[in-house]
């Protein structure tokens, strides 16, 4: 019977607040991470009573500190990050006094509605793509807007080798759209506007899940405990699988011919009729 107090490394420093799984798998992936001060392997579990884990030479532990779930309200030029090398990044920009982390990302040149939390597990629930959580966006385009544009952008579009999803599209008006995401492709509704020949020259988020975006710019709250014990009844169900967040690429898939199929065509003849090629060009 396996260990219960056993967990693979990234989840623990999720789990205890630290970062988010992705953030983690960065840490460990360029050697920051130690337990028992000997850098693990990728996928490697701890302990959760016997080890001891260290992020850059200091130890992390388990916080008795309740969780924070805020939502933000992004102005424009602010990075998703926590990297202190951006003079940008959200969290300096914020300056909560507790450690937190924005779930998934907002483009700098966006606005609107992110979540930030210290609860590292979340992050991962919300964000995996199989889980098909909404997100809502108006766009203004910098041409107008025709019908084929909204059923196009409705149906999929190809970008980053996958079609996108079916999705809600509404026209609002000759400029402007509303549109609500089930998945988080990097800069996705820009890419898909780029692919009908549209460039975006607005983008702002006004819903994730069932939060709606109802602060002014460059202002936070709590998230409500309504809303947080909807979030978390909506993701307890979560995916286990620690890559369902990634989309699955297009793969080309080729049959193999028959010998009927073969023959179903004459072979090619050269420029002299008179003579039969002797194979196909």
């Amino acid at each position: 019977m396996e260990n219960s107090n056993l967990v693979r490394l990234n989840k623990y420093l999720s789990e205890i607040g630290y970062c988010s799984r992705r953030e983690a798998d960065k840490l460990i992936d360029q050697g920051r991470v130690t337990i028992n001060d000997a850098v693990p392997e990728m996928g490697t579990k701890v302990n959760r009573d016997v080890d001891i884990v260290k992020v850059q030479g200091k130890v992390v532990t388990p916080s008795n500190e309740k969780h924070v779930y805020l939502a933000f309200h992004k102005p424009i030029g602010i990075v998703c990050t926590t990297a202190q090398n951006e003079k940008d990044n959200i969290v300096d920009y914020i300056n909560y006094p507790k450690r937190i982390f924005p779930i998934g990302r907002l483009d700098k040149p966006s606005e609107g509605l992110i979540f930030l939390t210290s609860d590292g597990d979340i992050v991962n629930k919300i964000l995996r793509a199989r889980n098909h959580h909404e997100k809502e966006y108006l766009v203004t385009v910098d041409r107008h807007i025709n019908p084929q544009f909204i059923k196009r952008m409705s149906n999929g579009i190809p970008i980053l080798d996958t079609i996108t999803r079916k999705c809600h599209v509404e026209q609002i008006s000759a400029y402007d759209f509303r549109i609500t995401l089930t998945q988080g492709l990097n800069r996705q509704i820009r890419r898909m506007c780029e692919y009908l020949g549209y460039e975006v020259t607005k983008l702002k988020r006004i819903r994730i899940m069932n939060v709606s975006l109802d602060i002014p710019v460059g202002q936070w709250r709590d998230l409500t405990p309504k809303e947080l014990e909807t979030i978390l009844e909506n993701t307890k169900e979560s995916d286990k699988t620690e890559n369902a967040s990634l989309e699955k690429p297009l793969k080309k898939t080729f049959k193999k011919k028959t010998s009927q199929q073969k023959n179903k065509h004459p072979k090619n003849t050269q420029r002299n009729p008179s003579k039969k090629s002797t194979k196909n060009k």
